[in-house]
């Protein structure tokens, strides 16, 4: 009887320690990713599993095209992964969806160490849904040659700045000044702290709207404005052919479009310097666009702390500031984006290094602009690209071009947000300022320089950041 005891209670002892020696399973999705950066996450999960015994880290990656369709699918079926890579919007849209959950509790203490700014790109109604992963910036370059022959002492501190200086480069020197992305320009009407729906009726042709466009149809008089592609969906290509090429003055992109002028075209970098971008009204700076890791719904609660765990090792300062120093990006984790690789500018540097710095300047004022809740956005934005297209280029009167494309936009939010309903879309006060954006939901994409070969110097995920 004693030995039958004995052999039940090893038995059970047994049982016990092979179930506790059961791994933890922890699946983690980016898009993107490969073949860049396969040794970058090889070395990740190989670390974190050497650090905790019992813990099987597996990653997959998908096209940035194909990931969103296959999260849903694997959270209807009740199989999430445990993190999945995400940018703004389409967190925002599956968060309001119910399709992830939030995350502060398994933030924990780690919350001081991400950026304020990349925090709140990922709160929505108070709460937050995901761990900051990279963003990016803008930056002016300019040519300093042109710069002189036109009279101008200094970099552009605002935008007024910018078309000012525009029109005198075009006035002294025969050249363009500028060639802003104006596809997109209800971001800009918005980091100038102007509102594109409010209350949910669209609001772009009031005394300041008109009063925008103006002085971009003054600068595209007297040749100011770069006019290849200026109103085309992508103008990048234009803009940086025209700055190698000597034909534009001032370039707003990312610190790596610099490195690219420096390898294209060797007689312009020598004569290009670089300045923060202007941070505007809105104390926000251009070209931001959070990427993060998110948690679906359906993630078992008994593995959600384990996953915390190894999403806030992924998230720290050592593997961002690794991943930002491979992708040319800027890490969301505070610790790193203040690493003296992004701040410090060694002596005798060039433009593409000032632009490094530069960027850093601006990276806590970096937020993602876009505008969610409004069905068929895009073409909506397309009728107000029209709209300002043919007032700046002088074919219609700018209130009345305006007019009209309020008047459709109008049309449309009426049968989506009917006066008498009581869910209307959001207005949110952007950053710690007291500008309305006057975005549904959250700010407005902006991302005047979210071109996909530009934001990295790969064919690497931050590649379609401005998708």
């Amino acid at each position: 009887m004693t030995s039958f005891r004995l052999l039940t209670a090893f038995a059970a002892v047994v049982f016990s320690a092979g179930a506790l020696a059961k791994p933890v399973n922890i699946e983690f999705w980016t898009f993107s990713m490969k073949p860049k950066f396969t040794p970058y996450f090889t070395s990740v999960v190989q670390r974190y599993e050497a650090a905790n015994p019992g813990v099987k880290v597996e990653w997959i990656d998908f096209p940035w095209d194909i990931i969103q369709t296959k999260l849903v699918t694997r959270i209807v079926a009740g199989t999430p992964p445990a993190l999945v890579n995400l940018n703004v919007p389409w967190a925002d849209e599956f968060a309001r969806d119910g399709l992830l959950q939030p995350v502060d509790t398994l933030l924990a203490d780690a919350r001081p160490h991400y950026l304020a700014s990349a925090l709140e790109d990922v709160t929505f109604a108070g709460k937050t849904y995901g761990f900051p992963l990279y963003s990016n910036v803008a930056v002016i370059t300019y040519n300093t040659q042109i710069f002189k022959a036109a009279g101008i002492p200094h970099a552009p501190r605002s935008l007024d700045e910018q078309l000012a200086f525009a029109r005198q480069i075009a006035q002294r020197t025969g050249k363009a000044g500028l060639c802003p992305a104006l596809a997109k320009i209800d971001g800009l009407m918005m980091q100038q702290g102007l509102p594109v729906i409010r209350n949910g009726r669209a609001v772009f042709n009031s005394p300041a709207h008109v009063a925008l466009i103006r002085k971009l149809a003054d600068t595209y008089k007297v040749g100011g404005l770069l006019k290849d592609s200026l109103f085309a969906e992508d103008n990048f290509p234009a803009a940086i052919d025209a700055y190698k090429g000597g034909r534009l003055g001032m370039l707003l992109a990312p610190p790596t479009a610099v490195r690219r002028i420096e390898l294209d075209a060797k007689d312009i970098y020598a004569v290009t310097d670089v300045a923060p971008a202007p941070l505007g009204p809105t104390g926000i700076a251009d070209g931001g666009w959070l990427i993060h890791f998110a948690v679906p719904t359906g993630v078992d609660r008994k593995l959600l702390p384990e996953v915390g765990k190894f999403a806030r090792f992924l998230t720290n300062d050592a593997n961002q500031l690794a991943f930002a120093r491979q992708a040319s990006v800027y890490p969301a984790a505070a610790g790193a984006s203040r690493d003296p690789f992004f701040m410090s500018v060694p002596p005798g540097a060039g433009a593409a290094e000032k632009a490094v710095a530069a960027g850093a300047v601006s990276m806590p004022h970096s937020r993602t602009m876009y505008v969610a809740g409004i069905t068929d956005y895009d073409e909506l934005r397309r009728s107000l690209v029209k709209a300002v297209e043919a007032g700046v280029t002088g074919r219609q009167d700018i209130q009345q071009a305006l007019d009209a494309a309020v008047a459709i936009w109008n049309r449309k939010l009426a049968k989506q947000f009917p006066a008498s309903a009581t869910a209307q879309p959001v207005s949110t006060l952007v950053s710690d300022t007291d500008m309305d954006t006057g975005s549904t939901i959250r700010t407005a994409e902006f991302v005047s320089t979210s071109v996909s070969d530009t934001m990295v110097d790969t064919n690497s995920a931050v590649a379609v950041a401005g998708r």
